[in-house]
Order: C-alpha cells, then sequence, then structure tokens
C-alpha cells in the first residue's frame, strides 16, 4: 500500500429476502454515521457478484458486511481477517451472492490487484425464507456493533473516521428513497394482501390443476417431457 491506502466498505446481499439485507442495511448505515473521507469510498454491492472485481481491484483495504451462515445461534456476530475471509464467504451457500464473491476475491488475485487487508462482519441470518421482509430484530441489533467494531479495525490501520453530528435523514441515504430502512418496512402490505413464502398450491404439490380450459395443453407437455418446446 501506499501512503494513503484506499479503502472501500462493501455491503453484499439481497434486500428483498429479510436478513440476506443485512450487508446492505450494514453500509446504508454506515454511510449515515460517518462523514465522507477522502480515502473511502461506500457502496452497496447488492448481488452484482463479478461485476465488483474493478472495485476490489483498485482498493487496498476491504471492509464486507454480509449475512453469513457460520452455523452458530442466529444473530450472531463473528469478526474474520484477511486470509481466513475467502474461506468463510463460502462456507455454506445461502444464496447466489456469496459464490459470486468469493470469485471476485480470486479473479482480482489472479489479476494482480488483490487487497492487503480485509475484513468480513458477518451476521448468522435469523430468516430468509420471506420475500419483501426486512431484517429480524436479532440482526438489525448487530448493525451498530459491527459499525463500531469496523471503525476501530480502520483506526488500528490509520484510517480515522469521524462521526456527523447528525445522521443523514433517509432523504439522503445511498439507498433509493424507496428502498431505505423505514419506508421499506412500513410500505410493506399486510400478510393478507402479500403471501411471504410462495403458492402453497405449487408447494403441496400434487393438488394444484390448471384452469380446465387449458388441462389438454398441460397434459400435453407432460407426455412430451420437461424440454420440450411447443
Amino acid at each position: 500500500m501506499g501512503d494513503t491506502p484506499r479503502v472501500l466498505v462493501l455491503g453484499i446481499g439481497n434486500l428483498l429476502w429479510a436478513d440476506e439485507g443485512f450487508g446492505i442495511r450494514a453500509v446504508e448505515a454506515f454511510h449515515s454515521r460517518y462523514a465522507e473521507h477522502s480515502a473511502v469510498r461506500v457502496i452497496d454491492g447488492g448481488t452484482q457478484g463479478v461485476y465488483l472485481v474493478q472495485h476490489i481491484r483498485e482498493t487496498d483495504i476491504l471492509v464486507v458486511f454480509d449475512a453469513i451462515d457460520y452455523q452458530l445461534p442466529a444473530g450472531t456476530i463473528k469478526f474474520i481477517q484477511d486470509d481466513e475471509v475467502p474461506h468463510f464467504l463460502g462456507v455454506k451457500k445461502m444464496s447466489l451472492h456469496q459464490t459470486g464473491f468469493q470469485e471476485v476475491l480470486a479473479m482480482a488475485e489472479m489479476l494482480g490487484d488483490y487487497p492487503s487487508r480485509l475484513l468480513l462482519v458477518g451476521v448468522q441470518p435469523v430468516e430468509l425464507e420471506d420475500f419483501g421482509g426486512s431484517l429480524r430484530n436479532e440482526v438489525k441489533a448487530q448493525i451498530e456493533p459491527a459499525l463500531d467494531f469496523a471503525e476501530k479495525w480502520l483506526a488500528h490501520l490509520g484510517i480515522n473516521l469521524h462521526r456527523r453530528p447528525e445522521r443523514l435523514a433517509d432523504c439522503e441515504t445511498i439507498a433509493s428513497v424507496e428502498l431505505a430502512l423505514r419506508a421499506y418496512e412500513e410500505g410493506r402490505p399486510h400478510e393478507a394482501e402479500a403471501f411471504r413464502h410462495g403458492d402453497d398450491r405449487v408447494l403441496a404439490g400434487g393438488r394444484f390443476a390448471p384452469p380446465t380450459d387449458l388441462q389438454s395443453e398441460y397434459d400435453a407437455v407432460l407426455a412430451v417431457g420437461p424440454g420440450a418446446v411447443r
């Protein structure tokens, strides 16, 4: 690293699947809590996977927030550093983005531009199978401890963050206003209006029949096989 290391604070995950959104909510809170720093970039990486590789290549110090299945009690926070980070990102695949981010790190290393220091701040999810859901309380409660640890870890490396006098308003978040935490939670339809886990007619298997006027079409496709193109 040069005299002024380049820092990337990155959140990865998917807001739409409950605790899978931890990393995104963490970087939103990071951006809201800390004043801008000339050496620090804050990015909502979502599920971009390999599209993040150039950002990694331009980074000396990488901090990643993510939901990680450590096989620990729900809501447990764990901090992993340096060479151990890729191993824990793939300890158990929960969604597409985890394997993708392992590949991002491998590609950056292969191209010769790998961060000198890495920190993974991961939280064991409580619930993932809740489409449109928000963070569960146990996971949400770990956002502030996650930021505290990242702040101290960066200070140890000579990157001193300064807290804003007041946190930014939701309209100033790095997320879209509609997806800011409060709006996202308050705008969610009631469960009676928006089913959370899928269509039980399909999931139960064998009990769902297509409408009568489509029955012959349905039977014909099944007879030919799943690879049929009609």
